[in-house]
């Protein structure tokens, strides 16, 4: 039996960005692992920063829910809106399994290392409303500003077109 293949690196990232064509502009910073850390960044980096959650239905389907950073999503309803059994968090080791990075550094651009397709993308619909989104290069020392409709055209490359959908506040 083969290993999987390793998670994409930042730099590989970056090549694959290139080979799309797509421009993006990063700010090295010091590691943050949550919305509250990240806060002061938002300031210094134009453009909507993100928060990305890994979720896991109970009938073992996977998520990767990509939203504004300081959207409060109501996670008891957001199973009715996409569609699943209830949901509950991934745990790390199932994270680095799928998406190839660890808590903290969870971001819509790990969705090219899940090569077997079990992710499914969840953009919310208010994030999508920015011109310019901020997602962390696989790795939470950094941040990468990407036009919007490059984002979408990332995900589309990586066999993960996303649903865009209103996810439901608290």
């Amino acid at each position: 039996m083969t290993a999987p293949p390793a998670p994409a690196t930042r730099a590989e990232l970056f090549a694959h960005l290139d080979q799309l064509g797509i421009v993006t502009r990063t700010v090295e910073h010091a590691a943050v692992f949550t919305v509250e850390e990240s806060d002061r960044l938002h300031r210094e980096i134009d453009g909507a920063h993100t928060k990305n959650l890994f979720l896991k239905d109970a009938k073992d389907r996977l998520f990767l829910v990509v939203a504004e950073a300081h959207a409060r999503i109501d996670m008891k309803a957001l199973h009715k809106v996409l569609g699943c059994a209830r949901l509950s968090f991934g745990k790390a080791e199932l994270l680095l399994e799928v998406l190839g990075v660890t808590p903290g550094s969870v971001t819509a651009f790990s969705a090219l290392n899940d090569r077997a397709g079990r992710v499914t993308v969840v953009v919310d619909a208010t994030l999508m409303a920015s011109d310019i989104i901020n997602c962390h290069p696989l790795v939470n020392t950094a941040t990468t500003s990407i036009k919007r409709d490059d984002l979408v055209r990332f995900l589309r490359a990586t066999d993960h077109a996303p649903r865009i959908e209103h996810l439901p506040a608290t």
